[in-house]
């Protein structure tokens, strides 16, 4: 099942189609001896195979949020760093994307930018709405954790035709996200959230009914990124391509963070 974040769909090994031809080449040939001399020696660990494994996507996630987290506690003492870390942010997010191996300098480049923006806007949601962002926090921690262990138990799986429906979905999300932007901008919409908090549905804001509805599409875009690094570890990923899997969870749950930030500071506007 091809991952619609670009952290994954652009690499073979996450696809199903197996390593590339560089990779495939490093795949050591052992003799009958050596085989057996595997066999009797202790268990392989990742470093030894340089394969990927889970234990390495979490050591290497962890230290992606790790750092994530140490240069929010920067952003929210300084907000004014909030537009130029999203700048960067957005950039080394572009360059993480479209490089063909992934580098942990740059992976963890991206995690401190991001860290700084999300630190900052917290910040600054948290002056305005007291409270929102430990709400937020927790939301985002227990959508990771259940998502997670539905997955790791088989309940939710991805599907070709549920993943059809999330990209369909997210497209729409997308035009109407451009198209808020553009009225707040231009002034046909005054607060701050635009539709989201001027049109209600059944005396419903609109932007919790979407916070709702986008908060679905990011634990099903997680689903999605387990199922990719799933793929990735059967198929014998060389152990760099971790680094791909922990960029791709960082995107995915900043995006999840920020969409529940909005919607409970909506819920409190």
């Amino acid at each position: 099942m091809a991952s619609n974040n670009p952290a994954f769909s652009r690499i073979p090994v996450f696809n199903g189609k197996g390593l590339d031809k560089q990779s495939a080449q490093q795949v050591p040939t052992l003799s009958a001896d050596g085989l057996q001399q595997m066999y009797d020696g202790p268990t392989a660990t990742a470093a030894d195979t340089n394969r990927m494994s889970y234990d390495d996507v979490i050591i290497k996630t962890g230290v992606s949020f790790i750092v994530l987290l140490a240069f929010a506690v920067v952003g929210w003492q300084v907000p004014a760093l909030m537009a130029p870390a999203a700048i960067v942010g957005f950039a080394l997010a572009l360059v993480n994307i479209f490089k063909r191996t992934p580098s942990a300098p740059l992976v963890l480049l991206y995690a401190a930018a991001e860290g700084l923006f999300i630190g900052a806007i917290s910040g600054v949601f948290e002056t305005i709405y007291p409270g929102v962002v430990v709400q937020a926090v927790i939301a985002t921690v227990c959508v990771f954790a259940v998502t997670l262990a539905l997955f790791a138990s088989g309940k939710i799986r991805a599907s070709r035709r549920a993943t059809k429906i999330f990209l369909i979905a997210m497209v729409g999300y997308m035009l109407f996200s451009l198209v808020n932007i553009v009225l707040m901008v231009t002034g046909v919409q005054s607060t701050g959230f635009g539709l989201n908090s001027n049109v209600h549905i059944l005396g419903i804001p609109l932007g919790l009914i979407i916070g709702v509805f986008v908060t679905i599409l990011a634990a099903y875009s997680l689903v999605l990124d387990f199922d990719q690094i799933q793929r990735g570890v059967r198929a014998g990923a060389p152990r760099i391509y971790g680094w791909s899997a922990a960029f791709g969870l960082v995107v995915t749950v900043v995006w999840l963070y920020l969409e529940l930030l909005r919607m409970f500071a909506i819920a409190r506007n």
